[in-house]
């Protein structure tokens, strides 16, 4: 008798250790999908040609993010609360440390979301919710985007030759919140959405030319040490993150600039950072093809090598999804119809690659679990 009923205790006992591990050894890069999620859902909001159900499809997307980005969250603040001093090297691990910022850049697609998608389940309430929530993410990526740099200083331990594009991931959270600034302040009153305008500057102004002084460094790591080793391949497409959501909140803090300027007396300024925001895109566009070409090139190569998956082919997502963005918003400010075209190639392209490692992110967790098991 007792034989016959052991196996359920015993299964059940599986399960809560496989789940107490799972928690244990969860790191912040998991946040990197919850990023290529949500990136992928503004992406198809955006679409330059109408397609019957991609926005229900986008909307659809965007609410999984938010399933997904809670789950991450709950489970994370678990392992903190289970072990607080394994959980706490975060703070002295050279690569990990870097993806705390991917959460601030997680939930920054779910406020964009809200504006996006929220009036539709929520109406004006949508943006209610977005402006708090957009403010911890302001915060949060403040607290980021120098927090980690100083332990990089002071606590962990990096050489040029093991330098990667993953540097960038803590910087470039603030000019993902200055981006999404653009959307919060274009839905509240114009003295309200003014203030949040100028603290969108700033937020880009925090980020970006930080991020651009790790781009040339990268480049001298690059012709001194030549690639990565190959589990590292899939981060040179982090380069692209920096300079797609630089151009993007250049363009969008610009569109909003003169309604909002005028409001506070200034309009000229605002038609200034109009046009700021239109060349200025367009010049880091234009520097992102570099570095989208370069992503091509050293990912063919390590195709040919042989290159195995692991959660880092998120990064083949999320700045692919903001250079895309910006080359939407380009098309749309300066009325180029070639990057409306080039977008929406772009997007289709994000879509397949999102498709691709969301499967075999699936596999991967379905592989792990029976491994414990």
């Amino acid at each position: 008798m007792s034989i016959a009923v052991a196996p359920l205790p015993d299964a059940s006992r599986t399960l809560a250790g496989t789940l107490t591990e799972g928690v244990r050894h969860f790191t912040p890069n998991w946040f990197a999908a919850t990023m290529g999620t949500g990136g992928l859902a503004l992406v198809l909001a955006q679409f330059p040609v109408a397609i019957p159900g991609l926005h229900e499809v986008a909307a659809g997307l965007w609410i999984a993010n938010i399933a997904l980005f809670s789950l991450f969250s709950l489970i994370y603040a678990a392992r903190w609360a289970l072990d607080f001093k394994g959980a706490a090297r975060v703070f002295a691990h050279p690569v990990q440390s870097m993806f705390l910022g991917a959460i601030p850049m997680g939930l920054a697609t779910i406020v964009n979301g809200f504006v996006a998608f929220g009036p539709a389940y929520f109406g004006p309430a949508a943006y209610a919710i977005a402006e708090p929530l957009w403010q911890v993410d302001a915060v949060l990526a403040l607290i980021t985007g120098l927090g980690v740099p100083y332990l990089m200083f002071t606590r962990q331990s990096h050489s040029l030759e093991r330098m990667t594009a993953v540097w960038l991931i803590p910087i470039v959270a603030a000019e993902v919140a200055a981006a999404s600034a653009a959307q919060i302040a274009a839905h509240v009153d114009p003295a309200h959405g003014g203030a949040i305008l100028f603290v969108g500057y700033v937020l880009w102004a925090f980020s970006v030319p930080l991020a651009m002084g790790v781009l040339v460094v990268l480049f001298l790591r690059l012709a001194l040490h030549q690639l990565p080793e190959r589990e590292m391949g899939p981060s040179g497409w982090l380069a692209l993150g920096p300079i797609g959501t630089g151009a993007l909140g250049l363009v969008t803090l610009g569109e909003q600039a003169p309604t909002l300027m005028a409001a506070k007396g200034l309009a000229v300024v605002g038609e200034a950072a109009y046009g700021l925001g239109v060349l200025g895109g367009l010049i880091l566009w234009g520097y992102g093809l570099w570095w989208f070409g370069l992503a091509l090139l050293k990912t063919a190569r390590y195709l040919r090598e042989g290159l195995a998956f692991n959660l880092g082919w998120w990064a083949f997502t999320f700045p692919l999804a903001v250079y895309t963005m910006a080359t939407l918003a380009l098309g749309r400010a300066a009325h180029l119809a070639t990057l409306t075209v080039l977008g929406g190639v772009f997007a289709a392209a994000l879509a397949a690659m999102w498709l691709t490692v969301a499967v075999r992110t699936i596999g991967y967790v379905a592989r792990a679990y029976r491994a414990a098991r």
